[in-house]
This record gives structure tokens, C-alpha cells and sequence, in this order.
């Protein structure tokens, strides 16, 4: 036997194929690995070693035994954020606090100077106050104090609570004022100083202090002042409690890092804004395409994104930054959450930014590095295959029912590639930065999540709210019964649903808003990749010349992207669906066939 391997190393898996020649290229064993390390560096090796380990075991034989070894032409990509403002604080000499406990207690607006429970006692009748209290006082203690102090006329309009004790508080007390607890930083509540509280009703949100103009009629505030307090009151938008301190004058400074110009550099050179969003940055890079590399103004927020990809690059191939050049970007408008500094429970506002994701190019050194640290450790023949959407092309024509001309799809972990081959086999390709794990990078930035695992999981597997111990309803309505019942943490939570277990969602957001920011994610990333790879191989640039699309690639095989890309296309008339790769492999392995097959067309000269 004379037993070929292609080796396709992504950026989220290292998939094999290997065929023996001596049979009229008889596909004999597949396998897919994690990929070890960022795509195109010597840390793949190890997961490619795992890869034709796996698929050598599965036919009995041992890797030294390949006759040799084809590896894909692997581009890295690197995603990041570059944001449209920093803020430090919120306005200058006033630091405004939203904050939005899960049970807050008592109802309405509060407003009045700020004093420690304690100061109850020493106070006038008639002078309005927001009462703060700490951790140390229980809540038996605190309502006895305020129930005191309203009959002796104190004006206590709302209370501000360290403990978890609103609703226990204000059940004990006389009058109904707005509770707002779990205030981790009491201690930095500023004393004597005009707040107001606001908590609504059950299933509302607050409409005072969310409202510009409701902020300045409780500050008193100047024109010039209102303008400032926009951000916070948009942070507080759907909250159903707040709590609002002005500091003294001068407390607070306001320090804001611009986000900075992308200098894109092509047929011409064009400068444009981060903050003017990312559109007008995709129709810039039109404008100069072919692009030949991406600089970022210096001290801003995306100049140093673009330096922090040439530095991890360069450190990563051994090469000098100067020769690493960025040869596509994808710019996708998002928010994301950042720390209120003086804030009183950790608090988050949202930020506008825009998502990057860049792709590098590299001299051919690091692949052929790959090769000969691979040949070293195999003692087999290892040779660098052609490029991958064309690879991905020959894999793909392996789906019973497909013929030239053709369009594929190859959407991985980090790149959307495309290859357009008709009926006389030539292939004209295109590579473009951004694709799974941009999706998974805006889950996780949009919904504030800390574990990217748990958003990954998100991006990949439908929701579900757990109703009772005995049934889960999933995001379409739908309800599935359980003859045995759940774990009880799992009661009243969002869910994910994988095939073998259910992962609780650790946030406050409605199954509705995790389902949105998780399509719009995929949207966003995979239509505007999508339409703009597309019209780049189709003839003349016209998508209705294009007949049959497949898609293949690791994303092919998500639970409603193929259903998102159709609904698209079928706009223009394409005709788009999932591949079968060899009839057998579904969507994966189309590169790694694809290897195999054109080394095996050279051989016999084709």
C-alpha cells in the first residue's frame, strides 16, 4: 500500500484524510483534533502528531508508515477589540452610580442628602435624607432605627443597603421608601451628598434616573452637565433599580483614550475613524482593495491592537514585526461592558466598540518550519499542499450531486474562505479574516461573560428555560418532559442544551436577549464575510451568476448558520447548502481530502 495523509490545520481543529494510491485513491481513515497552538506556528505539530495518530490507528498501521504527509498552507488569525471610548469615570466632578440588585425592596423615587443610619437620631424633622446602611447593622436593627425615625417626622426618602436585606427591610418598616441593596462599596458612598434612589415595580424598569433629563431635574443640573450624564443614563436603561451620588466638586476627573485612526494601505492609502463604526471601515477597505497592510494611529486604543497582533505574530514565527504584514480585516460594530470606576457594587456600563479580526500574512518560513520539525518527528515525507479554499474546492466536488462550476465555502474558527472553480478546473480563491471564533469573541464581550468555553457553548447549542424539575422549554417554544427530575440548581435557570448534559447560564439576561446577541453575532460576522467572499470569485463580481454554494468547514455544521447564509443568498438566487465530503464526512474534512486528491493529480500529471 501506498498510504497519502493530508493534514488540514485550522484554527480551531487539525483534521486528517489519508488514501491509498495503489487502490485508485481509496480513501481509507479520517480524524479531527483540537488544533494545538495559533494556527501557522510550530505548536501545531503536537495536535497534527494526535491527528495522524488517531487516523493511522484506525487502520492498524503506525505513523511511520505513510508514504508521505501534505499539510495545508495555514494563515493565522488573530481577533480583537478595539474600542470606540474608554471612560475612566462617567462626568467630570460627579461620578454617577447606577446599580441593579436582583430583589430590590419598596417602590418609587428618593431623593435627599446622604447620612449613616446612625445620624438618625441627630437629625431635624422635615430634612430629606437617603438613608445608608452598612453590613454590620442587621435588618432587624435597621428597621427598627428607621421606624423611630419616621415618627419623629424624618423625611428618609430611600435607603441604600450593603447586605442582601432590601425586601426583609422594607416589609418591617412604616412607610414604603425605594431599598436598593448588595451595594459591595458602601464604604465609598460619599456622606452628605444630593442622591437619589429609584426602584420600580415588578417585571418595570426605572424611568427617572435612565432619563437625561430626569437626572438633571433631580441634580439641578446645567446644560453642559446633562450632556455628560448621558452615558450613565443610557447604562441604566432596563435596569429596575438604581442609586445615583453626586461627589464633591473636584473628586472626580474624566480621562478618555481615543480609539484612533486605521491607516489601510492598498491601490491608495486611506484613514479612517474607529468611531465612525463598521461599516464606513468595511466600504474604506473596499475602496483601496487589494489590501497590503493595516496600520493603527499610535497611543490609541487601535493602534495598539495592531501592534499587540504584529508582536504576538513575530514572537510566534521568529520573525521581525516589520516584515509581518496584515492582508485582511473584518470590522464588526459591538458593545462592551466596562467597569463604572467609583462604582458601588462592581457596576458595568456598555460601551460602543468595534470587533477587528486581522489576518496576517507571513513569509512561507513558518509553514515550511512546521514541515521539517513534522518530517523531523514522523521520519516521513511532509510537503506543503496549495492553498486552502482550492484544496477546499477538490474536497468539496467529492459531495454526491455536485459539479463544475462551483462555489465553496470553507468557514472555520478564524477565516471565511472562498474558491470558485468552473468547468474548465480553474480556481480562483480569496481568504478573509473573521469567522467561529469572532462569533464566540462577541457572545462573550456582549453578554459580559468571563468564560470563553461557556460562550462557545452558547454560540453552538440552542437555549432552553427549566419551567420545573420535570420540563425545559427551549428558545422556540417548545417543551421537553423528563421522567426523572433535574438537578435542582438548574431550577428557573437558562440553560444550554448539549447532547449530554445542560450548563447553567451565570447571567441576568432573558433567554430572548442571549438568543439576539448570539444570532446578530453570527450575522454580523458570517453574512458580511459571506456576501463580500462571494462577490471576489464570482464572474464579474455579480453573486447571480453563481448557481450552487457549498458550505464546508466546521461552522457548516452549527445549528442555524447554514439557514442564515441561505436565507441570504436566497436573495440572489443561489442555491446553498451543507457538503458531504466523500459522501461520508458531512462538511469537515473538505481541505484535508482535497490535499490528497491534487497531490494525487499530480502524480498521474493532471
Amino acid at each position: 500500500m501506498k498510504l497519502v495523509a493530508g493534514v488540514d490545520i485550522g484554527n480551531s481543529t487539525t483534521e486528517v484524510a489519508i488514501a491509498d494510491f495503489d487502490a485508485n485513491l481509496k480513501f481509507v481513515s479520517s480524524s479531527m483534533v483540537k488544533t494545538t497552538g495559533i494556527k501557522g506556528t510550530t505548536d501545531n505539530v503536537a495536535g497534527v502528531l494526535l491527528a495522524l495518530k488517531e487516523a493511522c490507528d484506525n487502520i492498524n498501521i503506525t505513523v511511520d508508515q505513510l508514504d508521505t504527509i501534505c499539510i495545508n498552507e495555514a494563515t493565522p488569525v488573530i481577533g480583537d477589540v478595539a474600542m470606540e471610548t474608554i471612560t475612566e469615570t462617567i462626568i467630570t466632578e460627579s461620578t454617577m452610580i447606577g446599580h441593579n440588585p436582583e430583589t430590590p425592596g419598596g417602590l418609587g423615587v428618593g431623593t435627599g442628602k446622604t447620612v449613616f443610619l446612625e445620624e438618625l437620631e441627630y437629625l431635624h424633622a422635615n430634612e430629606e435624607v437617603i438613608c445608608i446602611i452598612p453590613r454590620s447593622v442587621d435588618f432587624e436593627t435597621a428597621a427598627k432605627k428607621l421606624n423611630e425615625a419616621f415618627k419623629r417626622n424624618i423625611e428618609i426618602t430611600g435607603a441604600v443597603v450593603q447586605a442582601d436585606d432590601g425586601v426583609i427591610i422594607s416589609n418591617r418598616i412604616d412607610k414604603k421608601i425605594p431599598i436598593v441593596d448588595e451595594v459591595a462599596y458602601i464604604d465609598k458612598v460619599p456622606m452628605g451628598m444630593l442622591a437619589a434612589v429609584e426602584v420600580a415595580a415588578p417585571g418595570k424598569t426605572i424611568k427617572v434616573l435612565s432619563n437625561p433629563y430626569g437626572l438633571a431635574t433631580v441634580f439641578k443640573l446645567l446644560p453642559e452637565e446633562t450632556k455628560h450624564i448621558i452615558p450613565i443614563a443610557r447604562a441604566l436603561i432596563g435596569n429596575r433599580s438604581a442609586v445615583v451620588i453626586r461627589t464633591p466638586e473636584g473628586d472626580v476627573k474624566e480621562r478618555v483614550i481615543p480609539a484612533g485612526k486605521l491607516i489601510l494601505m492598498g491601490t491608495k492609502q486611506n484613514k479612517i475613524g474607529i468611531e465612525q463604526g463598521s461599516s464606513a471601515i468595511m466600504d474604506s477597505l473596499s475602496e483601496v482593495w487589494p489590501l497590503q497592510d493595516v496600520t493603527g494611529e499610535p497611543g490609541t486604543n487601535v493602534g495598539g491592537m495592531i501592534e499587540r497582533v504584529r508582536q504576538v505574530m513575530g514572537e510566534l514565527t521568529g520573525q521581525n514585526i516589520e516584515e509581518i504584514k496584515i492582508q485582511d480585516i473584518l470590522a464588526v460594530d459591538t458593545f462592551i461592558p466596562q467597569k463604572v470606576q467609583g462604582g458601588l457594587a462592581g457596576e458595568f456600563a456598555l460601551e460602543n466598540a468595534v470587533a477587528l479580526a486581522a489576518m496576517v500574512k507571513t513569509s512561507k518560513l513558518p509553514m515550511e518550519t512546521i514541515a521539517k520539525k513534522l518530517q523531523g518527528e514522523t521520519g516521513v515525507k511532509v510537503l506543503i499542499g496549495g492553498v486552502e479554499a482550492n484544496m477546499a474546492v477538490l474536497g468539496a466536488l467529492t459531495t454526491p450531486g455536485t459539479d463544475k462550476p462551483l462555489v465553496i465555502l470553507d468557514i472555520g474558527g478564524g477565516s471565511t474562505d472562498s474558491a470558485y472553480i468552473n468547468k474548465d478546473e480553474s480556481v480562483k480563491s480569496i481568504h478573509h479574516a473573521g469567522a467561529g471564533e469572532m462569533v464566540t469573541m462577541l457572545i462573550k464581550s456582549e453578554l459580559g461573560l468571563e468564560d470563553y468555553n461557556l460562550a462557545e457553548d452558547i454560540k453552538k447549542h440552542p437555549l432552553a428555560k427549566v419551567e420545573s424539575l420535570f420540563n425545559i422549554r427551549y428558545e422556540d417554544g417548545s417543551v421537553c418532559f423528563f421522567q426523572q427530575p433535574l438537578d435542582a440548581s438548574l431550577f428557573a435557570r437558562n440553560i444550554i442544551v448539549k447532547s449530554d448534559e445542560m450548563i447553567p447560564i451565570p447571567t441576568r439576561h432573558a433567554i430572548e436577549k442571549i438568543k439576539m446577541v448570539r444570532r446578530e453575532a453570527k450575522r454580523k460576522v458570517f453574512v458580511t464575510n459571506v456576501i463580500r467572499a462571494l462577490k471576489d470569485v464570482a464572474p464579474n463580481k455579480d453573486l447571480r451568476s453563481i448557481d450552487f454554494v457549498v458550505l464546508v468547514g466546521g461552522s457548516a455544521l452549527d445549528f442555524e448558520i447554514p439557514e442564515i447564509i441561505s436565507d441570504e443568498l436566497s436573495h440572489y438566487g443561489v442555491v446553498c447548502g451543507s457538503g458531504n465530503i466523500r459522501g461520508n464526512q458531512g462538511p469537515r474534512n473538505a481541505v484535508a481530502t482535497g490535499l490528497v486528491i491534487s497531490y494525487y493529480n499530480s502524480l498521474r500529471g493532471i
